[in-house]
């Protein structure tokens, strides 16, 4: 007999992002950007000036579905993008005042987390630092070529 959903992790983490999402959703929708922008925008306010592939690279994601929301939050005047003069194939990424200044509103979504959670912020950062740890070592077995095979 197969076990039952809410026993898989796969599930759990899946449910949990979608209801972290939904949390946000309200939010991020008042300050006028969607959640994938927000990780972009996060992106860059910890390393600015990056390309569309590593900031694909950063999320996990593939480089054209990266420029579509970027054009959008240039065209929203919260990043900027620049060809470099040493190579005009390159595009970088910045993060204008407008966009920080959107970073610093975007505090209340962790605050509403934590309320919401009922844990302490120590509590979930121990989470956060325990599913990274998971994360990492799923993602080293991948990188290896040994990952589980179906």
């Amino acid at each position: 007999m197969h076990s039952p959903l809410s026993e898989h992790i796969c599930f759990t983490l899946y449910a949990t992002s979608m209801t972290i999402t939904r949390t946000y959703k309200p939010m991020l929708d008042d300050l006028g950007i969607t959640y994938p922008q927000y990780l972009m925008l996060t992106a860059l306010a910890e390393n600015n000036g990056m390309t569309i592939g590593a900031i694909a690279a950063r999320l996990g994601l593939e480089s054209s579905t990266v420029t579509p929301p970027v054009k959008r939050l240039e065209q929203a005047g919260f990043v900027q993008r620049k060809r470099s003069t040493a190579d005009e194939r390159q595009v970088t990424v910045h993060l204008t005042s407008a966009g920080r200044s959107l970073l610093t509103k975007c505090k209340c979504l962790g605050d509403a987390l934590l309320e919401n959670s009922g844990m302490s912020e120590a509590q979930l950062a121990g989470l956060n630092r325990q599913i990274q740890k998971f994360h990492r070592a799923l993602s080293d077995q991948l990188n290896a070529g040994t990952g589980a095979k179906h």
